[in-house]
């Protein structure tokens, strides 16, 4: 491969932006990590966020009509959300170019990503309606998730050979 074409098939629009072509190992586990890294950044940062909007609205808070840090804290809440879903579709591109590369269909790399919003929904629908879901189905979404996670490890990280 020329420079010039190795720094292209290296760059981020190659690796995130579409899921043509094929990647490495080692291409699809520092994208991951990328991705994983700017996910766990901005999962940190609602935690901290969340937790003081919702003590905000607690039983001791003022009775303002309008709360400049509530109104923060969910306007973050969309910017998460929208970057949850960007990431999810750049590691479903980064995912079926390494898909490809193992010979597999491109369609299972989108595993992942469904999986995870899954598992992210029940979590946040369970509390809202205990009487209604059970338990379980909460830890089903997740057992799912964590075998999809160790299946996209040992299969795209660890097996194959490179292109």
């Amino acid at each position: 491969m020329a420079p010039a074409e190795q720094e292209s098939a290296s760059g981020f629009a190659f690796l995130f932006r579409g899921d043509q072509g094929l990647v490495s190992r080692a291409q699809w586990w520092l994208g991951t990590a990328g991705l994983a890294a700017v996910l766990a950044a901005l999962t940190g940062v609602w935690m901290v966020i969340g937790r003081a909007a919702y003590e905000a609205q607690g039983p001791e808070a003022r009775a303002d009509l309008f709360d400049a840090n509530i109104f923060a804290a969910y306007a973050y809440l969309i910017f998460f959300g929208f970057g949850v879903m960007l990431i999810s579709v750049s590691h479903y591109n980064l995912s079926a170019k390494r898909c490809r590369a193992r010979g597999r269909p491109p369609a299972l790399a989108g595993l992942l990503p469904l999986f995870a919003l899954f598992s992210g929904a029940a979590h946040w629908l369970y509390p809202r309606v205990t009487e209604d879901m059970p338990y379980w189905t909460v830890g089903l979404t997740d057992a799912l998730l964590v075998a999809v996670i160790l299946w996209n490890v040992v299969d795209l990280g660890l097996l194959g050979r490179d292109p």
